[in-house]
């Protein structure tokens, strides 16, 4: 093997000499940066024996000892470590290459999972965290309260009363509700019954959580076109029906007489209780009691179609205090009656004509001026009701009234999310419709309160009109954006 000539550093007995020839086939292998920090530790120590030799000159030298200090930074003795660690590693390469290599696979494994403990530190994206939501009454009529979840008196129920998670709503044997979530689920609360909110949120991903617990009477429930993810569930007597987007059911529980029913009005759903679950189409409903575990599906009658008054109809009088009016509706099959009822209000906490007939048509007289609602049930040889047809609304008018501007004003919109708050007042008397959907209640002096379903992301267009029975119509239009 061949050498280049060694240079020694006199005085300091350091020698550094480097070889050639033969190499290990593992030599290729060693980091670029380990060479040059070995050539580097080679210079620094050439410079190093010229710095700690003593620095006397020949003319001026006695005999003796003499004592020369120098200097030497901390960098300096860095260096000359990292310097003496590379050349170690290489000596470790070149001997035991195997075991170096592994080294550096164990460190980087070490070094992988301390950055993969670290990073698993903050929550990652998307975890969906959940965040409390208000529901809110849309219509009130006749005696209702709420008790909220976190106190223990009963107050009366308002439109700037919200609903959190575990407040609850009771109706009295006039009283009715209808709760709107901002999900846009609705529950009507019918008279002599009480509801519990069990949950209301929505996370970062837009997915909503919607139960509510019917303890006793009877809800009609709605849901809208929501995030998939989502659930929208009412829960009874230890049963919870979860609903579909766009669906309808009608709830009644009765705990004294021991008797439980769940109907799927419209759309689809499933019941589940005690491990069992029970998929409802269409008129379909399940049936069970507190000390059975069974549920009992059935087939449910469909109600008749109204056909006139038609929904939203204008019926003109000719200046009669009363006018006659003609109501029809598809018969049904198997049907030996059928059972009209009439009501000043959309949810007929009270009415004013309850009369049943033997024909799918019959004639109503004596009503006056004003807006009215219709529906009807078909009822069997048993005397077994069919459910509830939709709810027409028609408004007789005196003819030869002029047609004048009324008065409508709107408050600043409020916006829930993709939920529009509407509030205002018009005429006394008059209807209010926003965005084709009638406001369900206006009050005695003529102010409304409503909620409107959810709208997609961009710019929404509100349009409020009011109309009076006498042919008054006024009609408002704002937009508003939605993010």
């Amino acid at each position: 093997m061949g050498s280049w000539p060694g240079k020694s550093c006199p005085g300091s007995g350091v020698v550094t000499t480097l070889h050639q020839g033969n190499v290990p086939s593992s030599f290729p292998d060693i980091p670029l940066v380990l060479l040059v920090l070995t050539f580097t530790f080679t210079a620094y120590s050439l410079s190093f024996c010229e710095v700690v030799r003593p620095k006397v000159s020949s003319a001026n030298r006695k005999p003796g000892i003499h004592i020369a200090w120098t200097t030497v930074t901390y960098r300096s003795v860095a260096l000359l470590i990292v310097a003496v660690a590379a050349i170690f590693f290489v000596a470790m390469r070149v001997v035991f290459p195997q075991f170096t290599q592994s080294s550096i696979k164990a460190a980087d494994n070490v070094a992988g999972k301390l950055l993969e403990r670290v990073a698993g530190m903050a929550p990652p994206a998307g975890t969906g965290a959940v965040t409390a939501q208000q529901a809110h009454f849309t219509a009130l009529d006749g005696t209702v309260r709420v008790k909220k979840g976190n106190g223990n008196s009963w107050v009366a129920a308002d439109y700037n009363v919200p609903l959190d998670k575990g407040d609850v709503v009771q109706t009295g044997s006039e009283g009715m509700a209808k709760v709107v979530f901002n999900d846009g689920t609705s529950y009507t609360v019918k008279q002599d019954s009480l509801i519990v909110i069990e949950e209301n949120s929505a996370n970062d991903q837009q997915q909503t959580n919607v139960a509510v617990a019917v303890s006793t009477g009877t809800v009609d429930l709605s849901t809208a076109t929501y995030s998939q993810g989502s659930k929208s569930q009412v829960i009874v007597a230890g049963a919870t029906a979860s609903l579909a987007p766009e669906s309808a059911a009608q709830v009644h529980n009765d705990p004294q007489a021991d008797q439980h029913e769940i109907l799927m009005k419209k759309g689809t759903g499933e019941v589940s209780r005690n491990g069992e679950t029970v998929q409802l189409a269409n008129w379909e409903k399940v049936t069970f009691r507190g000390q059975e575990s069974h549920l009992e599906k059935a087939k449910e009658t469909g109600p008749p179609t109204p056909i006139a008054p038609a929904n939203m109809a204008p019926l003109f009088s000719s200046g009669e205090a009363a006018k006659d009016v003609a109501f029809s509706w598809t018969p049904m099959a198997n049907a030996t009656g059928y059972r009209l009822r009439i009501s000043r209000n959309p949810y007929f906490s009270s009415t004013l004509v309850d009369k049943k007939v033997n024909t799918a048509a019959v004639t109503v007289s004596g009503l006056g001026e004003g807006a009215y609602y219709w529906m009807v049930q078909s009822y069997d040889a048993a005397g077994n009701e069919s459910v509830e047809s939709e709810k027409n609304r028609f408004t007789i008018i005196s003819k030869g009234k002029g047609t004048e501007a009324i008065a409508l004003e709107l408050d600043p919109f409020i916006q829930h999310g993709h939920v529009i708050e509407v509030t205002g007042k018009t005429q006394t008397g008059a209807r209010v419709m926003v965005n084709g959907s009638e406001v369900p209640m206006v009050g005695a002096d003529g102010s409304f309160h409503y909620f409107t379903p959810p709208l997609p992301t961009g710019e929404a267009v509100i349009t409020v009109t009011a109309q009076t029975a006498q042919g008054g119509v006024n009609t408002q239009q704002k937009k508003i954006i939605i993010q």
